[in-house]
């Protein structure tokens, strides 16, 4: 599995991360931690949060789970800041939200606290003296956040005592505008159209690690592009790529983002073991720069 280092408070992280939000739908916990034995097995160390998924469940079920495992050799992610109807970057809303996510997820520390969506009425003041409070407290170890922009990014850090270190954003060969925008520059068309700020260049050059999430879904939610017939040439290359490395399909759309120079960390939501533990290949493989264009061009993409 390749490892990859997000800064100096923590340790290295797996390049494929456990997002935990479907915990709660396996039939029992002895299945859940299972699951986690196979990651941890497999090579993956990372496990990502958020305090709304099912309604905070799924992180008190990964907290059930702890008992007997060795915390510090587990990196541990969450979000906060969705509420019903709003956004809140509130410092007392923050503050709340870490400590009902400690009490959840039964550990003293959470390596990283991303806000989980912009609040457009984020002070960043506010912002920064509860990270400061977290930190000092010894509850937080490094924050981030999730499906920000650059300037909302650069806001943000204008008040930290410390840059965040990840941006969490929504990326994969069947829903990547960034790449496609890099693509079409000074062209008048939709693909051309920077939506994100150059967010993928932006963290590179700030040394922001980016994580994907939704890495085989296309669209907001549409649904996922493996095996669907929308995508008919992507997933006949994917199939003939999966059978030259031995691996499935999802290993390889997993491997397409590895591929990238960014170092994108991918956040896989599965909650079946077996193909977890397929996925992980990835973490072991190296597209040729031809096969990422081919699969990138199957999607339904253009070059100019």
């Amino acid at each position: 599995m390749k490892m990859l280092k997000i800064n100096d408070h923590l340790p290295q992280v797996s390049a494929i991360g456990l997002g935990c939000m479907r915990l709660t739908g396996l039939q029992d916990e002895k299945e859940a931690g299972a699951l986690i034995d196979v990651c941890t097995e497999a090579g993956i160390n990372f496990f990502d949060h958020a305090d709304i998924y099912a309604k905070g469940e799924a992180e008190a079920v990964f907290g059930r789970l702890m008992a007997g495992r060795e915390r510090e050799k587990m990196v541990i992610q969450t979000k906060c800041a969705i509420r019903p109807g709003c956004f809140d970057f509130s410092k007392d809303y923050i503050l709340s939200s870490v400590d009902a996510s400690l009490r959840r997820l039964q550990t003293e520390y959470i390596d990283i606290l991303l806000l989980h969506r912009p609040d457009a009425l984020m002070e960043p003041e506010e912002v920064a003296e509860a990270f400061r409070m977290l930190k000092k407290e010894g509850k937080v170890r490094s924050f981030g956040v999730s499906n920000h922009n650059p300037m909302q990014i650069e806001l943000l850090n204008s008040c930290l005592d410390e840059p965040v270190c990840v941006n969490q954003i929504q990326f994969s060969i069947a829903h990547c505008p960034s790449i496609d925008a890099g693509f079409n520059v000074n062209i008048h068309n939709d693909a051309g159209c920077v939506r994100e700020g150059s967010v993928i260049e932006y963290c590179r050059l700030k040394k922001i690690r980016l994580q994907a999430w939704s890495p085989f879904q296309y669209g907001m939610f549409e649904g996922v592009f493996i095996g669907n017939a929308k995508f008919p040439e992507l997933n006949r290359v994917m199939e003939r790529l999966a059978g030259k490395y031995g691996v499935s399909t999802n290993a390889i759309a997993t491997a397409w983002i590895l591929r990238h120079p960014a170092g994108i960390q991918t956040i896989v939501g599965s909650v079946n073991a077996g193909r977890v533990r397929d996925i992980c290949k990835a973490g072991d493989m190296t597209l040729t720069r031809e096969e990422w264009y081919e699969l990138y061009l199957a999607a339904g993409k253009q070059l100019p």
